[in-house]
């Protein structure tokens, strides 16, 4: 591996470690955040019956936990194609 790649990789993995960070901060937000740390004021507010920070605790965090897998899919794909590490 000469040097050019070299660098091209270390950027590529700094980048994909900021996404994965960042994502995980999502889910640590709304699972933590929202089903126990917020839960009291989120409790103000319904979801088909069931108050906002119980329905997070129990179905919400998972949901978005969903939702950041096909975004980190989604933002792997770009990253490859910037990098040139797609087949």
């Amino acid at each position: 591996m000469d040097k050019n790649e070299k660098i091209k990789a270390s950027a590529y993995w700094r980048e994909n470690i900021k996404y994965v960070l960042l994502l995980l901060a999502i889910w640590f937000l709304v699972s933590f955040g929202a089903g126990i740390l917020f839960k009291d004021e989120l409790n103000q507010f319904k979801i088909a019956g069931f108050k906002l920070g119980f329905w997070f605790a129990q179905q919400g965090a998972m949901y978005v936990f969903v939702i950041l897998i096909f975004v980190y899919v989604r933002l792997m794909n770009t990253l490859d194609k910037k990098y040139g590490y797609d087949e």
